[in-house]
Order: structure tokens, then sequence, then C-alpha cells
């Protein structure tokens, strides 16, 4: 069987909470990433998507700049236990209307699982 923990990322990109969209932009592209997750005092406060910036920052016409992550961010990040199964996550995805899951290893952020993750091949004999 296939878990969350065999497909997340272990290493999530963050961002501080105050950041402006177009740094947190250019940080996402220059990391090859399609989410951060914003922090404030080492917490995780929510998640910035490439969805976020498109719908909630440039269409919306915002300011250049002047826009902190903090106004486009979901939050809270739904998490997932890394040994839960990837169809678990896929429901919980399905439930909260989101592409990615913060996943805990007992209550800690351990990593992030986006729905791309899925399409990651893996040995035919996990299913």
């Amino acid at each position: 069987m296939v878990t969350v923990g065999n497909l997340m990322q272990t290493k999530p990109v963050t961002v501080e909470a105050g950041t402006s969209v177009v740094e947190t932009a250019k940080l996402m592209r220059a990391r090859n990433v399609e989410s951060v997750l914003v922090t404030c005092q080492t917490q995780i406060i929510g998640i910035v998507t490439e969805s976020d910036v498109v719908k909630k920052f440039v269409g919306a016409d915002k300011a250049p700049y002047f826009v902190p992550v903090e106004e486009i961010m979901s939050s809270p990040v739904p998490g997932i236990e890394e040994r839960r199964p990837l169809t678990e996550a896929a429901d919980l995805m399905d439930k909260h209307r989101t592409l990615h899951l913060g996943v805990t290893k007992g209550g800690a952020l351990v990593g992030l699982v986006s729905v791309r993750d899925f399409l990651r091949p893996v040995s035919i004999d996990d299913f």
C-alpha cells in the first residue's frame, strides 16, 4: 500500500508572514514549486498556491509589492498522518476542496503532499 509518507515532499518551501505576493511568486518560480507554507515565528499559519496567486492576486488586480501573502493564503492547512493511504488523502482533499495537505507525524508537520505528487511513478507492487 502506498502511503502519504511515500510521496510527500519532506522539505516544503516556506515564507514568513509579511512577505509580498510578488516575492513569494518569484520564490515559487525559482524553487520550481506550486505552493509555499506561510509561517509566523516558526508556526505554520497558511499555504499559498499557484491558484491563489492567479485567482486572488492577479485576477483581483491587486497592486504589486503591497499585498502580503496573508491576504491570499488559505488557512488552516488541512493535514493527514504520513502513514495514511493515498486514497484517504484524496478523499480529504476532495472534502476540503484543496490540492495540498500538510503531512504530520505525531502531530508535527513533516512534509507536504499535493495531488501532483500522486502522479509520481511508484511500483505497481505497492498498490
